[in-house]
C-alpha cells in the first residue's frame, strides 16, 4: 500500500520526530517559541492576554478547541503568519502541540485551575482575507492554505478514522506506532521487522506485521461535498463543486444547505486504483482528486448581510459587518418620504406598469417576521406569490430581477425541475458505496428566494413535493436508511401561464387553471396578469418599450451593470437614481440585506385590532352576498377568507414596515395589506378566478351536482374516454344546468377521478 492510497486523518507529523529540515526557513525550535510567545503574551486592542484567556476558557469548557484569527499572528509576527498560510501542513501540526504546552503552563501556573486539557486541542482558523472563487483554484494552490466560501450540497456519514495505527509482527510481537498523514493521505505499513533476531528463533518473515484495531488511536471524520453559490455561477457555465474533509470538532457542524467560509490546506488524493486507464489513454496512478482540509469554517447562515460585506470569512468577536458609511446610508433610504413607493419602482423599472404587483414583490423581497413560540412551533416569516397569467406580460422578467436583487436567489424552470431537484435527493457515493443527501434548490436557497417560472408546465407529483417547503419550510427525508429534515425556509414566486395559453374570459375559471387548491391556498397573493387591449394602453406601453430600446445603455445604470464598477461609479449611479426616485439595484439589494437582519417589527394593539375587525367585516360581507345571492337564484362563488389568510394580511403589513426599519407595523401598514389582498387574491377569487375554496352551493345545486356525478360515473368506465361536448349534451338531456354540469367535471378534476386529454377534448376516467 503506497502513501497515495490510503484514507484520510488529520495531523500525524511523524517528520517532526525524524527530520527537522521539513520545517522550511525557520527551525522546529523557533517556531514553537514563537507560537509559545504568541498563545501566553499576544494582547488585543483591549490590553488582555486574548488567546490566554481563550486557552483557559477551552480547558474549563473542556471541549479542547481555540480559535485563532490569522490577522492576530500576522500582526504580532509576519514572518510566520506567512509560512503558516505557505507551508500549513508543517506548521498547523506543531501550532496545536504548542497550544497544549501553553495550556499545561496555564494549569501549572493558575492555583485556581486544576484541570489538565485530556484530549489534543484543535486549533480552528479565521482570517479576514477575501474568498477565492471555487473556479478559480488551480495546482499553484496545491499545499497552501486557501479560503473559499459555496454552499454545502450533500454531507457523507460520520466515520471513525485512525491517526495512530499500532501494527504487530505476527512473528516477534513487537509492536509499532505510526502516524497517520492528515487529510486524505494514508501510511506505509514497513515490509521487514527490525527488531533484533533472538536466538533459537526463526527470523521475522516478510510482511510480517498487522493491525491491532483495538489500540489504534481515532478520530471524527466526514465529508462534505461544497457547490459555487447559485448566484456566482456563470450564466451558461455548469456549478464547480469540490470536495471538503472534516474532522473532530468540525464534523457534523454543516448540513446540506448551509452557506460557509472555509478555509484549508488544498490537498490531492488518488482517484482510482493504479492500473486503470481513463478513456483508455491516461493511466491513473499520474491523476489526483482536489480536496480541500478544511482547518477553519464560519456559517454563514441564514444572514444576508455577509453578502455584500468585505470579512465574510470572519467569526467571533472580530467581525465587522457594516462600516460605519454603509450604515449611514441604510438610515438615508429608510427615512425617505414616500419610501414605499420608491422601492416599487425600483422593482424591474424597465417594466412597464404592474404598480401593484412590484409592491408585492418589495413585500416578498423584505419578508415579514418569523415567530417562534414558546412550545417550538415556527412561524414563517416568507411571502409566497403567484403570478398567474397571459404570455407577454413581463412575468419571467420579473422573476429574473427578483433573482438578481434578492441576497440569496435560486431560479429554476418547472419544465425542468424533478421532485428531487426542487427538494433534495439521496446518491450513493461512487467509491464507497454509501448513501448521502443532496440538498436541491429549495434548500440551496434557504434564507432567500426561490423563482420558479413555467410552473403550470410542472407535473403534478413534482409539484406535491413543495407543499411542506411552502408551509412548514422544511423537507422531510427518509430514504435509504437516512431519515433527516433539512431547512428550505425561503419565499417562492412562482409565474404560470392558463390551460390555454392566454386566460380566455368566456371560459369558467375552472377552464382556465389547472391547479388544486392544495397548492393554490399556500400563495399569500395570487395575481391574474391579463393582457388588456385598449389603445391608450398599448399606446403607453409602446413607447415606454421603444425609449427602452432607444436609451440603450442608459437604462442599465439602474439595471444588472450597477453591480460592478468602481466606488466613484457606483456612488454617481446611486445618486442618479435617487434623484430619479429610484434606488440603484447594488444599493437596493444592500438595504434588503440590512432590513432583513436587523428588523423584525410586530403589530401594534391598535393595528392588530384594525385586522381583526376587517377579518369579521369581510367574513360578513361574504356571508350577505351568499344570503343576497341565494335570494336571488344566483350561485356567486364567495371565498371566505381563513386563517391562512389572516396571516398573509400580517406578513404583508410586516413586510412594509420593515421597509422603513420600523420596529413596529401600525394601522397605515395594515391597510396597505389588506388594500394589496383585495387586489390579488380577494379580485382573483371574486370573479371566479381562482378555485381555492369550494365555492358555497344552494342545496338543489348541490344535488344537481351530485346527480351529475352519478350519470358521469355510470356513462364512464374507469379507463374510458369521451369528448367533452358529446358528455356535456348528453347531461343537459336530463333538464340538468350546464353550470352544474360543468361544475361536477370541475369538482371531480380536482378530486382526481378525471383528467383532460388531448388538448382538454377528451376527459378520461382515472379512478
Amino acid at each position: 500500500m503506497t502513501e497515495w492510497d490510503a484514507q484520510p486523518v488529520y495531523y500525524g507529523a511523524p517528520t517532526f520526530q525524524n527530520n527537522e529540515k521539513s520545517i522550511p526557513e525557520l527551525s522546529r525550535y523557533a517556531a514553537k517559541e514563537k507560537f509559545r510567545e504568541f498563545f501566553l503574551h499576544y494582547t488585543s486592542n483591549e490590553s488582555c492576554f486574548k488567546y490566554r484567556e481563550r486557552l483557559q476558557r477551552a480547558i474549563n469548557s473542556g471541549d479542547n478547541l481555540l480559535e485563532l484569527f490569522l490577522d492576530d499572528l500576522h500582526r504580532f509576527d509576519d514572518d510566520i503568519a506567512n509560512l503558516v498560510r505557505t507551508h500549513p501542513e508543517d506548521y498547523l501540526y506543531l501550532m496545536e502541540r504548542t497550544a497544549e504546552e501553553a495550556a499545561q503552563h496555564i494549569c501549572s501556573v493558575d492555583a485556581l485551575q486544576d484541570r489538565t486539557p485530556k484530549a489534543q486541542l484543535q486549533v480552528i482558523l479565521s482570517s479576514s482575507e477575501k474568498p477565492m472563487a471555487i473556479r478559480q483554484i488551480n495546482a499553484t494552490n496545491i499545499g497552501k492554505l486557501t479560503c473559499i466560501r459555496g454552499i454545502v450540497i450533500s454531507s457523507s456519514r460520520v466515520r471513525a478514522k485512525a491517526t495512530t495505527i499500532t501494527i504487530c509482527c505476527k512473528n516477534c510481537q513487537v509492536k509499532k506506532n505510526i502516524s497517520v498523514k492528515p487529510g486524505l493521505g494514508g501510511f506505509s505499513i514497513p515490509r521487514t521487522c527490525d527488531s533484533p533476531v533472538v536466538e533459537g528463533m526463526e527470523p521475522c518473515p516478510l510482511d510480517p506485521f498487522v493491525i491491532v484495531p483495538d489500540e489504534c488511536e481515532y478520530a471524527d471524520q466526514q465529508s462534505l461535498k461544497l457547490q459555487e453559490l447559485p448566484e456566482e455561477v456563470p450564466t451558461g457555465e455548469m456549478p464547480r463543486s469540490i470536495q471538503l474533509v472534516v474532522d473532530r470538532k468540525l464534523v457534523g457542524v454543516a448540513v446540506p444547505g448551509t452557506r460557509i467560509c472555509v478555509l484549508g490546506i488544498y490537498s490531492i488524493s488518488s482517484s482510482a486504483p493504479s492500473g486503470t486507464s481513463i478513456s483508455g489513454t491516461l493511466n491513473t496512478s499520474m491523476v489526483r482528486n482536489p480536496y480541500l482540509r478544511v482547518v477553519g469554517m464560519s456559517m454563514e447562515g441564514t444572514d444576508p448581510l455577509y453578502r455584500f460585506t468585505t470579512n465574510s470569512g470572519v467569526t467571533g468577536d472580530d467581525i465587522s459587518l457594516l462600516q460605519h458609511d454603509d450604515e449611514e446610508l441604510m438610515i438615508r433610504i429608510s427615512r425617505m418620504p414616500n419610501l414605499y413607493s420608491i422601492i416599487a419602482n425600483s422593482i424591474a423599472p424597465e417594466i412597464y406598469g404592474h404598480e401593484d404587483i412590484k409592491k408585492a414583490i418589495a413585500c416578498l423581497l423584505f419578508a415579514g417576521s418569523t415567530k417562534h413560540l414558546p412550545d417550538g412551533m415556527r412561524i414563517r416569516g416568507d411571502i409566497n406569490v403567484l403570478l398567474l397569467g397571459d404570455p407577454s406580460t413581463a412575468k419571467s422578467q420579473l422573476l429574473k430581477f427578483v433573482e438578481k436583487v434578492a441576497p440569496i436567489s435560486v431560479y429554476t424552470s418547472g419544465k425542468g425541475s424533478s421532485a428531487a431537484g426542487l427538494t433534495a435527493s439521496v446518491i450513493r457515493d461512487a467509491a464507497s458505496g454509501e448513501f448521502h443527501l443532496e440538498g436541491g434548490a429549495m434548500v440551496l436557497a434557504d434564507g432567500g428566494v426561490v423563482c420558479i417560472d413555467e410552473f403550470d408546465k410542472m407535473r403534478l407529483a413534482d409539484r406535491v413535493a413543495i407543499h411542506e417547503a411552502m408551509e412548514q419550510q422544511t423537507i422531510s427525508i427518509a430514504k435509504a436508511g437516512i431519515t433527516t429534515v433539512l431547512n428550505s425556509r425561503a419565499a417562492v414566486l412562482a409565474a404560470a401561464n392558463p390551460a390555454f395559453g392566454r386566460y380566455d374570459d368566456t371560459r369558467a375559471a375552472s377552464e382556465n387553471i389547472e391547479f388544486q387548491s392544495t397548492i393554490l391556498s399556500r400563495f399569500d397573493l395570487i395575481f391574474i396578469v391579463r393582457d388588456i387591449r385598449t389603445d391608450s394602453r398599448d399606446s403607453s406601453i409602446a413607447k415606454h418599450v421603444i425609449g427602452l430600446h432607444r436609451q440603450g445603455q442608459d437604462t442599465g445604470l439602474l439595471g444588472s451593470s450597477s453591480l460592478q464598477g468602481s466606488p466613484e461609479d457606483q456612488i454617481m449611479i446611486r445618486e442618479s437614481a435617487f434623484e430619479a426616485g429610484r434606488i440603484d439595484m447594488r444599493t437596493l439589494r444592500r438595504f434588503i440585506a440590512y432590513a432583513r437582519s436587523r428588523c423584525s417589527p410586530r403589530l401594534t394593539p391598535e393595528a392588530a385590532e384594525l385586522l381583526k375587525n376587517s377579518y369579521v367585516s369581510i367574513r360578513q360581507e361574504l356571508r350577505q352576498a351568499t344570503i343576497e345571492s341565494d335570494a336571488k337564484g344566483e350561485t356567486p362563488p364567495p371565498v371566505p377568507i381563513t386563517v391562512r389568510q389572516l396571516e398573509a394580511i400580517v406578513r404583508l403589513a410586516e413586510a412594509i414596515a420593515k421597509m422603513s426599519l420600523s420596529a413596529v407595523a401600525n394601522e397605515h401598514h395594515v391597510l396597505e395589506a389588506l388594500r394589496l389582498f383585495r387586489v390579488s387574491t380577494m379580485d382573483a377569487a371574486n370573479s371566479e378566478a381562482l378555485p381555492v375554496v369550494d365555492g358555497i352551493l344552494r342545496p338543489e345545486v348541490l344535488a344537481e351536482v351530485q346527480r351529475v356525478e352519478a350519470m358521469i360515473k355510470r356513462r364512464l368506465f374507469v379507463g374510458s374516454t369521451m369528448s367533452e361536448r358529446r358528455m356535456l349534451d348528453e347531461i343537459l338531456k336530463s333538464s340538468i344546468t350546464e353550470f352544474a354540469a360543468r361544475k361536477a367535471i370541475q369538482i371531480m378534476i380536482q378530486r382526481g377521478e378525471l383528467e383532460y386529454r388531448k388538448q382538454r377534448h377528451l376527459i378520461c376516467r382515472v379512478r
